[in-house]
């Protein structure tokens, strides 16, 4: 198996529990995230292992829906999340470092080809596609910077 990993990290002018809310907060995705379209929450009760949705994304001028799922949770600390797609498993690690009043947001993305796919894997974390998931991931992090520390104000 053949696997890829893009790692980004941002500081955020607020405290772990505002953060956290605010990255685990799946039905307010779409206020926060300009390249989520359409969340669709499939389990019901709080944020934690188990938890599945659909989220619909835009990235690299194209929509798509993936089904993903919570399969690590500390709050509010670390989460893991999931998804399969195109013969390729996603896993998102959040992690979330306090220091004082900020918070270091480090997103890990990593993708594991199965069977034949090691071209669709090169494609999107390879490169150019490396490249274009980190300015998503930091452009993510940037919007929920936005969002946490404006409440704050």
């Amino acid at each position: 198996m053949t696997s890829r990993s893009v790692v980004v990290e941002r500081r955020i002018a607020a405290g772990q529990g505002p953060v956290w809310e605010s990255l685990t907060d799946l039905r307010g995705m779409v206020q926060v995230l300009s390249s989520v379209t359409h969340v669709e929450v499939l389990t019901a009760g709080v944020f934690g292992v188990g938890t599945r949705w659909r989220e619909t994304r835009r990235m690299l001028g194209k929509e798509a829906t993936e089904e993903m799922w919570v399969t690590a949770c500390e709050p509010p600390e670390r989460y893991v999340v999931e998804a399969e797609s195109h013969g390729t498993h996603y896993i998102s690690e959040w992690r979330l470092l306090a220091d004082g009043p900020t918070t270091t947001v480090r997103m890990t993305f990593t993708g594991v080809a199965s069977g034949g796919v090691t071209g669709l894997l090169a494609k999107v974390l390879g490169g150019v596609g490396a490249r274009a998931v980190g300015k998503a991931v930091a452009k993510d992090l940037e919007e929920v910077a936005v969002a946490v520390e404006g409440r704050g104000r």
